[in-house]
């Protein structure tokens, strides 16, 4: 009787002949091999398929599942084809072999690779590599994992390598990896008749990137706007064997916007170097779509309601910002104007449209009234540079003296408080002499490193407040809308238009309203006068103003007048601008600053003569008082009436105009 427990011998013959079942893995680390050669599949795919399969049939198994990754690199398990293949050997079970033609095809990395060998264990597969003999046995597994490791530091190894070959291509100023839109890798010959890789302009597509920064830089166009236009012109991307010709995105053509590639500069690890190949644009035109392009960061759009001036003006009622509305005639053309939002919402304001082309023309006339002559600029100069002399002159001996009372003032506390250990001094009394002691020490303090400007900074911040000064008017009339706006936010704190005035014509300044006579919040504004005017609320209307040279709190049912904005006056139009100029132009402008120079000049003009001829006997010696005649309109107005002015000696020169231009402030190394 046969035994119920012996193996079916037909059974066992059946499993005998039937196949192993293996999988196969193959991949290429970069998209180039796979498609080198024309073909789809390049040479090394191929290669590595039919070397899978021979080793298949040695062993007598049959592959029934392929896996390739294409253009995938080992030093990382993430790659799809790989993690398809073992989801597949987890869930199908009856695998046997995985076969690979090198084990670095698997893996590059010693932990990927003990990972993947764990899961190869957990579905009962074993790894075969067509091209290096390792099995189970012990010295299998130690050869695979000196292999796995030889391929970790040869993977790494080439990083580095490459890393260095690039960065070394870099300084010399070549191209990194494929060329940008508008230009094309091409392949040339060298002096010596050698073959090399180079970057040459695309002749179809160069011209439209060249146009795309040029139009740009005008501030007429959004990003968007102008990729619809370099659409309609026919510019995208070169098609490839995978796809065809894609059109321009505003997404792709922001990142154009952004290369510095195209100002002639090639980056490496965020390193700049100058390139070899031709650039696009000049650096000027290039660095100014950066400027537009920072200033749109946070989604500004081009409505149609939105107007270079909106940043500047308020209505000279209220203080609140104006708007644009549009309105149209019978016959349907569209006039834009200036509106108050504060009336438009409350309705409690009693400022009236205003047409915008007549407040651009009132802007053109006050970058005008602010303009220095030559011979102004000069006498300024020569004035302010004459007292930064005397004040550095003064420097040194101010120093010393500030010096030695600091260390005066450090020896008092510690002998105060040797004094209170010894039981010589109470603890209330040294508290008090310790607080008198601090406050003049910060008192010093603040002294020395009012001292510590440095002189060449100064005069450079000087030079350029007053080129500015000299030449505003032309360049406010030559820049297009986006530099306008920029100019108005270095020159002005804030426009009003059709401000209220007094009956001698001058400006009485938006008040806050309220019954308290507060302030309103924000940074003050001193002019020459000593007046102060108060800064934007926490609401965004403008704050009421003070005397600060009339000794008590200003009544709040009364506005004060200041003398510190420039008047602009249109009989025609009947528009009227009033401006509060930013630091140093507020100081640099302002009359009495010209006439405490113009007066340095005569005297300075005078000591000349003096030197070569001698004064007459009983001669009148210059008075040190000038007299200040009212300015017509159109022209700085500051006083009416004549007034008699002191001349400055420096004793009491207000600094302010030592502050930089917003905007202006020199590079740091």
């Amino acid at each position: 009787m046969p035994d119920a427990l012996a193996p079916d011998p037909f059974t066992a013959m059946a499993a005998q002949l039937t196949p192993k079942r293996a999988v196969s893995y193959i991949r290429v680390s970069t998209r180039e091999q796979a498609q080198r050669g024309g073909s789809e599949e390049g040479f090394s795919l191929p290669a590595q398929r039919e070397a899978n399969k021979r080793k298949a049939q040695a062993m007598g198994a049959l592959v029934v599942k392929e896996f390739a990754d294409r253009g995938e690199s080992a030093r990382s398990a993430n790659r799809p084809e790989l993690q398809k293949m073992l989801a597949y050997l987890k869930e199908d079970g009856g695998i046997d072999y995985v076969i690979v033609h090198k084990l670095d095809r698997l893996a590059r990395n010693r932990a990927d690779d003990v990972e993947i060998n764990r899961a190869f264990e957990e579905a009962g597969v074993r790894l075969v590599s067509t091209s290096e003999n390792i099995d189970q046995t012990p010295g299998g597994m130690l050869l695979h994992g000196i292999m796995s490791s030889i391929a970790e530091f040869y993977s790494r190894n080439l990083a580095n390598e490459v890393i260095k070959g690039m960065g070394e291509k870099a300084r010399n100023g070549g191209t990194l990896g494929k060329a940008p839109l508008g230009y094309l890798n091409v392949r040339a010959r060298d002096e010596n008749g050698r073959e090399i890789r180079t970057i040459a302009l695309d002749e179809e597509r160069a011209p439209l990137i060249r146009l795309a920064f040029t139009e740009y830089a005008t501030g007429n166009w959004t990003v968007r706007q102008l990729a619809e236009h370099l659409n309609t012109l026919g510019l995208s991307f070169p098609p490839t064997p995978r796809r065809c010709a894609k059109p321009i995105t505003a997404t792709r053509l922001h990142e154009i916007l952004r290369h510095p590639y195209y100002k002639g500069i090639v980056t490496f690890q965020g390193v700049e170097y100058a390139g070899k190949h031709e650039p696009l644009v000049d650096s000027q035109t290039w660095q100014t779509v950066q400027t537009i392009l920072a200033s749109r960061r946070y989604g500004e759009r081009q409505r149609i309601h939105n107007h270079f001036l909106k940043s500047t003006v308020v209505c000279g009622q209220c203080g609140a910002r104006l708007s644009v509305q549009n309105a149209k005639n019978s016959k349907g053309t569209i006039y834009p104007y200036f509106v108050c939002a504060r009336r438009c919402r409350l309705h409690d304001c009693a400022f009236t449209a205003v047409l915008i082309d007549v407040v651009e023309d009132r802007m053109s006339d006050l970058y005008r009234a602010i303009e220095l002559s030559a011979e102004d600029r000069a006498q300024i100069e020569h004035y302010l540079h004459d007292e930064l002399s005397q004040i550095e002159g003064d420097k040194a001996k101010a120093v010393r003296s500030l010096t030695t009372r600091r260390t005066n003032i450090e020896d008092r506390r510690r002998r105060l408080l040797h004094a209170h250990y010894e039981g010589a001094v109470p603890l209330d009394l040294l508290k008090e002499e310790q607080a008198e002691l601090s406050t003049e020490l910060n008192q010093i303090e603040r002294q020395l490193a009012a001292y510590q400007a440095d002189a060449a900074e100064v005069r450079q911040h000087l030079t350029q407040a007053l080129d500015l000064l000299e030449d505003c008017h032309r360049l406010y009339r030559a820049a297009p809308a986006h530099l306008k706006k920029l100019l108005n936010q270095v020159f002005f704190e804030r426009v009003l238009v059709n401000p209220l005035v007094d009956e001698e014509g001058r400006v009485i300044l938006p008040g806050d309203g309220t019954s308290d006579g507060a302030n309103a919040g924000g940074p003050a504004d001193t002019d020459a006068a000593g007046e102060e005017t108060g800064g934007e609320d926490s609401a965004g209307e403008e704050g009421g103003t003070s005397d600060a040279s009339g000794g008590g709190a200003a009544d709040p049912d009364t506005p004060v007048l200041t003398s510190r904005p420039i008047h602009l006056a249109d009989t025609g139009s009947g528009t009227r601008l009033s401006a509060l100029l930013t630091p140093p132009f507020d100081q640099l402008a302002s009359p009495s600053l010209h006439a405490a120079a113009h007066t340095h000049h005569l005297q300075h003009a005078a000591q000349l003569d003096n030197s070569t001829t001698p004064p007459a006997a009983g001669g009148t010696p210059m008075s040190s008082t000038i007299r200040t005649t009212p300015t017509l309109v159109g022209e700085r107005c500051s006083t009416s009436g004549t007034a008699s002015q002191p001349v400055s000696t420096g004793e009491g020169l207000d600094k302010s105009w030592l502050v930089p231009p917003a905007g202006l402030e020199p590079a740091r190394p």
